[in-house]
């Protein structure tokens, strides 16, 4: 297994997403392999304390990794010492607590630069809604390289939106069932800058189509260049090779993306709005 191959598989791993077989594997090159073992550490120690002990700061996940990925390969943690023997030194011990404390306060410190960080990224994200563009084409990609991207498969929306209950804190509102032309394969959780949201993802022939559904209060929305779509004003744009439309309903926000034609993606806002 190859470092690249191992690290597009750690969000999985630590979803419990992957077979026996691969985590066997992916355990195998971590324990071989301090750049990865690095990483992985860093990213579940960044995501711990963001997301669950400082809730109400909740860093997007895209910047999260961003500085994960930019530390140095070398600076990988130490390994927990052995069982200490009464006759070992004291002197080991306080050797190791010196390298361990080395190792993890910068990474306490890369958390609170995130925290630092965010009232940035939201200025840049409030120039014309494009860092809202980046952020549903980086979710769509990840999505896209996932090894298992759906955490529920469909039978249906009335099997896929009760799934999402407890799960999030917040009621997704989508009433679309999926038709020949744009057929529902299923759902997950996902981020979508500093929140979770709900992902839906259809097919248009043999294109994927991403939707993400979230709480809408405190972004930096569009105001200017807005096109009427049925009942809702949406931002269409293109970033990168994909077609992205944002839109907000409510207390909801919505992005669709995908590499179909604009006309397509127009089509499926049009049966999403419709049916709302």
């Amino acid at each position: 297994m190859t470092c690249e191959e191992a690290r597009a598989l750690l969000l999985d791993a630590r979803r419990g997403r992957l077979s026996a077989g691969m985590q066997a594997a992916l355990d195998a090159h971590l324990a071989g392999c301090a750049a990865c073992a690095h990483e992985n550490a860093a990213d579940a120690l960044l995501g711990e304390a963001l997301e669950g002990r400082l809730p109400q700061h909740a860093a997007p996940l895209a910047l999260k990794r961003r500085l994960a990925a930019s530390w140095s390969a070398g600076d990988a943690l130490p390994s927990p010492p052995p069982v200490a023997r009464p006759t070992a030194p004291s002197s080991a011990r306080a050797a190791w607590g010196a390298r361990w404390r080395r190792a993890v306060v910068p990474a306490l410190a890369a958390a609170v630069l995130v925290l630092a960080l965010v009232p940035l990224y939201y200025r840049q994200a409030g120039d014309g809604g494009a860092g809202m563009v980046t952020e549903a084409v980086n979710d769509h990609l990840r999505l896209l390289t996932a090894q298992h991207p759906l955490d529920i498969e469909s039978g249906g929306i009335h099997q896929v939106k009760p799934w999402f209950e407890g799960r999030l804190d917040f009621a997704p509102v989508v009433r679309f069932e999926g038709d020949a032309d744009f057929p529902l394969r299923g759902g997950a959780i996902g981020y979508y800058l500093d929140r979770k949201a709900a992902v839906f993802v259809f097919n248009r022939r043999l294109h994927v189509v991403t939707l993400l559904v979230f709480p809408a209060q405190g972004l930096p929305w569009p105001r200017r260049g807005l096109e009427r779509i049925g009942p809702v004003e949406a931002q269409v744009t293109a970033s990168r090779g994909f077609n992205t439309i944002l839109w907000r309903e409510g207390d909801l926000g919505y992005a669709l993306v995908s590499d179909v034609d604009r006309t397509d993606l127009l089509a499926l806002l049009g049966k999403l709005a419709a049916s709302s």
